[in-house]
């Protein structure tokens, strides 16, 4: 292993900067103040993209809060906020088998409750409020973690393409992909920042969010590892009780639905009911050489770019790696991705979390000609804002 590569797997010595002499009033503001530009365009470039999506539900006869805030996963985040877990539903295709809510993890729709008991909005509402906090949150803390690496023109470019993704009308749904990206940028910013206690707190909150939520643990677990092997041991007790913290959130809700469906396996049964569990991505496999040699959606076909997309992103990340928490989140979502079976059209949105694999394409932007940065910005925005449109209004595939 070479210096470079060596160094690049260590979590950097936090520099001592003024802001961070000030208290956590200051540093916020500090870095606020750093990333209103960020924020700014993330916030036009998404707006955007609810108003193409809010005229196209228009000319279809659909209703654009409707198709935002309470379609497809939004519709169970809404029930479980409404009436507690408790609810299946048989499917179509499987004659016999039920959905359980229990597949859908509890933090964002208590999160909805919340909010209705205290602001007189509908769950609907809620849930899109929170959506869209949570999307600016994120945005935030991927501008964080890139300035810190990367600098300040490589964290803007990183957080703008992360909102012109083409599937990136998620960020604006009652989703909780929004929600994980923000616990997950910020956890690792923590990590980056040797706030042990942080990191493994908010990776206790992003297990609870999501299934995959459990790579964010994953980063912070390496990473202590990694800390107390190098020091031998003798490391500060937050570092200890970081990696203890952050996957409490994954296994006390499995743990949780284990005890309420009596037996250990209660959540993989629920996974499996649902047609979810890993197969080292030969499901995925067989529905991009169907794709190949046939015919499918364009959501499919778009699913098979992106997943492509990823694996050169994977390549160019080998070639410059980021420091190792970055490293071992991006691995975990990518494999937790793609190597579950089914939902082969789903796939971009279970990758939507893994920010760092922007990052090769956000460093070469960041060195292009301003008038070349423009043009492509221009045409992933309309990418953007046209492929959500059909997502939410044309689309036969699950998002």
């Amino acid at each position: 292993m070479s210096a470079d590569t060596a160094a690049s797997t260590r979590i950097p010595e936090p520099p001592r900067r003024p802001a961070e002499r000030r208290g956590v009033l200051g540093r916020v503001g500090a870095s606020l103040g750093r990333a209103w530009l960020a924020l700014a365009v993330y916030a036009t470039v998404r707006a955007a993209g609810i108003v193409c999506v809010a005229l196209g539900a228009r000319q279809a006869g659909k209703h654009p809060r409707t198709q935002l805030g309470h379609s497809m996963d939004s519709l169970w985040y809404v029930g479980i906020a409404q009436h507690g877990y408790g609810t299946s539903r048989p499917s179509a295709a499987h004659p016999g088998l039920s959905f359980s809510d229990l597949a859908f993890f509890p933090l964002y729709p208590a999160l909805i409750r919340a909010v209705t008991g205290v602001v007189p909005v509908s769950a609907v509402t809620a849930g899109l409020l929170i959506a869209w906090a949570a999307a600016g949150l994120a945005a935030w803390g991927i501008h964080a973690v890139g300035e810190r690496l990367y600098g300040r023109r490589v964290a803007l470019t990183l957080v703008a393409l992360w909102g012109l993704l083409p599937h990136a009308v998620i960020e604006s749904m009652g989703y909780t992909e929004s929600l994980l990206t923000a616990l997950a940028a910020w956890s690792l910013y923590a990590l980056l920042t040797r706030r042990w206690l942080w990191a493994g707190a908010l990776a206790l909150c992003a297990g609870a969010t999501r299934p995959n939520g459990l790579a964010v643990a994953a980063a912070v677990c390496v990473c202590a590892a990694a800390e107390i092997r190098r020091h031998r041991g003798r490391t500060s007790w937050r570092v200890w009780a970081g990696a203890a913290l952050s996957p409490l959130g994954w296994l006390g809700y499995a743990a949780w639905v284990g005890v309420r469906r009596g037996t250990w396996r209660g959540y993989l049964d629920v996974q499996d009911d649902w047609g979810t569990y890993l197969d080292l991505g030969a499901s995925g496999f067989r529905s991009a050489r169907s794709l190949i040699m046939g015919s499918g959606h364009l959501s499919h076909y778009m699913a098979l770019i992106v997943i492509g997309a990823s694996l050169i992103a994977l390549v160019g990340l080998a070639l410059r790696p980021p420091p190792l928490p970055l490293v071992v989140y991006t691995l975990a979502l990518v494999f937790i991705a793609l190597a579950s079976a089914n939902y082969f059209a789903s796939k971009p949105r279970f990758l939507l979390p893994a920010f760092p694999l922007l990052l090769p394409a956000a460093l070469a932007m960041a060195r292009a000609r301003p008038r070349t940065a423009v043009l492509v910005g221009g045409v992933l925005a309309g990418l953007s804002c046209l492929y959500g449109t059909y997502l939410l209004t044309m689309a036969t595939s699950p998002v």
